[in-house]
């Protein structure tokens, strides 16, 4: 039903998810990161709880390992959850409850872990993570991108997928990319093409939100400076 990659990005700090899914708007309830803190992906039958749990747990200290821990045991019925969590150390965990949908698995690669349930095969989340690990010098969201698309490549999911995400925090307490794909018959395919769009505008919404007088303009009818 879903699969995705989570990873930090140990030349920039960077932290991301990308995400796809045989569902509607998959980003909005299974994508969850935190600036200098920590991501982390909760998919299968999704608690979205867990996500602000754990972000809050490791915002106080608690490892990847120590914050998965804690957010599964405050709520009910883990054995339904898949969850993935990166830290801002690079350390890596990850949980595939009993009760994980069809043929599902996780791999694990350096910062970096893609899970997946309802896969076409077990191989699905190694493909992710070589496409994710193939251009170490790329920006996060590329590379997250990659991955998704690696695991596409590979079969992905048992059934269509219908929506995607990608999202990625740097050093602000807001995203500087949240891509959402929320229903399409190919919406990896979607995502990219949007990603192609909002790559080159990025740093112009950066400087417009940190210094605004330096900004470029829009170049919008009826613009004024």
């Amino acid at each position: 039903m879903t699969f995705s990659i989570t990873a930090r990005c140990p030349r920039t700090g960077m932290f991301g998810i990308a995400i796809t899914t045989s569902s509607i708007c998959v980003a909005s309830r299974c994508v969850w990161a935190r600036a200098q803190v920590g991501a982390i992906a909760t998919q299968n039958i999704t608690d979205p709880r867990i996500g602000s749990l754990g972000l809050d747990l490791m915002a106080r200290g608690f490892g990847a390992k120590a914050a998965l821990d804690q957010a599964l045991a405050a709520g009910p019925y883990p054995e339904y959850r898949q969850v993935v969590v990166v830290d801002a150390w690079g350390g890596v965990a990850h949980h595939s409850g009993a009760r994980t949908l069809g043929t599902n698995n996780v791999a694990v690669g350096e910062s970096c872990a893609a899970a997946g349930n309802l896969l076409t095969s077990k191989a699905v989340p190694e493909a992710m993570v070589a496409g994710f690990l193939r251009e170490p010098a790329e920006h996060l969201a590329e590379r997250l991108l990659q991955g998704l698309e690696g695991g596409l490549n590979a079969g992905g999911e048992m059934g269509p997928v219908r929506s995607a995400g990608l999202y990625v925090v740097d050093r602000y307490p807001w995203p500087i990319c949240d891509l959402r794909v929320d229903w399409h018959d190919a919406p990896v395919a979607e995502l990219r093409r949007i990603w192609g769009m909002y790559q080159p505008q990025m740093p112009e919404y950066l400087t417009r939100a940190i210094n605004p007088a330096a900004a470029p303009s829009y170049g919008v009818p009826g613009e004024t400076r």
